[in-house]
């Protein structure tokens, strides 16, 4: 069985402070963003007059907020303007298979972050963060046709601080009893790994445009953009 080990800082907040395998937990914020880094899609949820809801979106990290946007009818990012908000990201390492069903599991590194989601309007600011976003995904805003006006209407951005986010990392082999140690039962890792495939250009491309140099930068291998 894991040692339980205090983590070495302190949690930002109470609600932030993880109360089970507390030893797996990273408050640093440089451990925190590294993570975010790491990461691809956020999963936001927030209260609606129609009830809570919880959708995957882009992100990206500036500073010591993250970022996320999504269109000016969207009800969650709506919903969200100066109010409360929790966003998660969660990257699979691999499958845990235990000696005993129940003691399955998963490595994984996770985050958490809650706190007061603010819309962005201004314009050159708003341009800013949305190129953030975009640059964390994959960083064509310079090769790609700049966006328009009416591009701009139709987004909303909010900026979350990273003042209240805890990442929980999990690593390493199963956690079984020690009683089944010497049984029978296979126990071990599945990996997981993520490779992206080579680019394909769009079936309606005109022929003769070359594909953007950040997008062959990441076509075939498993590295992130945002990493």
């Amino acid at each position: 069985m894991t040692e339980h080990v205090e983590p070495e800082h302190p949690a930002p907040s109470e609600r932030t402070t993880l109360k089970r395998l507390a030893d797996r937990a990273r408050y640093r914020r440089d451990d925190v963003k590294e993570l975010l880094a790491a990461g691809i899609i956020a999963h936001v949820g927030v209260v609606t007059d129609a009830g809570p809801i919880v959708l995957p979106m882009a992100y990206g990290v500036r500073g010591d907020e993250i970022l996320i946007h999504g269109g000016a009818a969207n009800a969650l990012l709506r919903g969200g303007r100066a109010t409360d908000v929790c966003i998660t990201v969660t990257i699979v390492d691999g499958l845990i298979i235990a000696r005993t069903p129940l003691h399955n599991s998963m490595n994984y590194r996770s985050i958490v972050i809650r706190g007061e989601a603010t819309s962005i309007t201004e314009p050159a600011e708003k341009e800013a963060a949305l190129r953030v976003i975009n640059d964390h995904i994959v960083a064509i805003w310079d090769t790609a046709r700049p966006p328009a006006e009416v591009d701009y209407k139709q987004t909303l951005v909010l900026s979350v601080p990273l003042t209240e986010a805890s990442a929980k990392v999990r690593s390493g082999d199963p956690s079984d009893d020690a009683d089944d140690m010497a049984g029978p039962h296979w126990a071990g890792v599945l990996p997981l790994r993520t490779t992206w495939g080579e680019p394909k250009p769009a079936d309606d491309l005109t022929a003769g445009i070359d594909t953007p140099a950040a997008v062959t930068a990441i076509g075939g291998t498993n590295a992130h953009p945002g990493g």
